[in-house]
């Protein structure tokens, strides 16, 4: 449930472009008011917690119940999806070699129900995914959620710590241009783009030490 109500597809901006569907941020290490001050600047009137465990140990202020309960006092709605689309799944089976799989992840009906749910809180709020990480490409936010949603036709933007929001198709290219991701002309695009996605999901998707029981 979605607690308090008060109710880009372009380059960075300081200013939420009218035909971006949604919005991304990370949280880190911001102070509260500063975080408050992003979410206002773009618009936003709910946050999405995808985090699996909506809990800051460094910064108790992102933990789920007093951030709920500030983001309210600000006339911002605030839901946990945690369950159907955090970075961090129970189930064994999404795991592969011990990295939590992304694209499994994606094919779940929880994921799907997840996702269904966020589109529908689009219709009555500018709705923002929000997880801890600073930057788009070291958070599944960006590469799962964001590209689920993208897959669904939607326009996503993420909201970087300066203020600026930088379309999804742009964090692409730059996901295209880590090392790793060598150029070929006469490769198919969108398997270069795939392939780009697997293997920065790789790199930085939760990895468990022992098999899961």
């Amino acid at each position: 449930m979605w607690q308090a109500r008060n109710v880009c597809d372009e380059p960075a901006m300081k200013m939420t472009p009218p035909d971006c569907d949604l919005l991304t941020i990370g949280h880190s290490n911001l102070e509260a008011d500063r975080f408050v001050a992003l979410l206002k600047g773009a618009g936003v009137t709910a946050i999405a917690d995808v985090r699996s465990v909506p809990f800051s140990r460094w910064c108790p202020w992102f933990s789920g119940k007093p951030l709920a309960e500030r983001l309210a006092r600000e006339g911002i709605a605030y839901a946990a999806f945690g369950d159907a689309l955090g970075g961090r799944p129970r189930d064994p089976a999404l795991y592969c070699d011990g990295v939590a799989d992304y694209e499994a992840m994606a094919a779940t009906a929880v994921f799907r129900a997840g996702l269904d749910r966020v589109v529908d809180a689009t219709r009555r709020h500018r709705v923002c995914l929000m997880c801890a990480e600073r930057a788009p490409l070291d958070c599944h936010r960006c590469l799962l959620v964001a590209r689920a949603f993208v897959g669904r036709g939607l326009a996503v933007g993420h909201i970087l710590a300066d203020g600026s929001i930088e379309a999804h198709r742009m964090t692409e290219q730059r996901l295209l241009a880590l090392p790793g991701g060598e150029v070929d002309l006469f490769r198919d695009p969108a398997q270069r783009l795939a392939d780009a996605y697997r293997r920065r999901a790789r790199a930085i998707a939760t990895r468990v030490k022992a098999r899961l029981a």
